[in-house]
């Protein structure tokens, strides 16, 4: 639950770097939340819950997962990628397992910081 409440506090944030733990538990969250909210949408016959959902968490996805590429030492304009089809979301998603071990120019560590 912190990862995810950080990740609304520094949605607006695209600097520095977001440790593997951060963004995984992020990733976690969201996806229960948006799998119970969808559920509770099917039985009711409406999506309100999962669309509003689904939009409260654009920019910090977008944001987590700029700062997750960053800690792999590339730029968040790298999450273009997934629009290229099937290949796209699995480089993303090796992207994200990767990490860096040693400051970039993105910051030191977020392990270490």
């Amino acid at each position: 639950m912190k990862y995810f409440l950080g990740a609304f506090i520094k949605c607006i944030d695209f600097s520095g770097r977001a440790s593997r733990t951060e963004y995984w538990m992020f990733i976690l969250f969201a996806g229960i939340v948006g799998i119970t909210l969808g559920v509770i949408d099917y039985s009711s016959g409406t999506s309100i819950l999962s669309s509003v959902f689904n939009l409260a968490i654009v920019l910090p996805a977008i944001s987590i997962l700029t700062r997750r590429l960053h800690d792999t030492g590339r730029t968040g304009w790298w999450q273009l990628i997934a629009f290229i089809p099937l290949i796209g979301g699995i480089i993303l998603l090796i992207f994200a397992v990767q990490g860096s071990h040693d400051e970039n120019s993105y910051g030191p560590n977020p392990i270490h910081a």
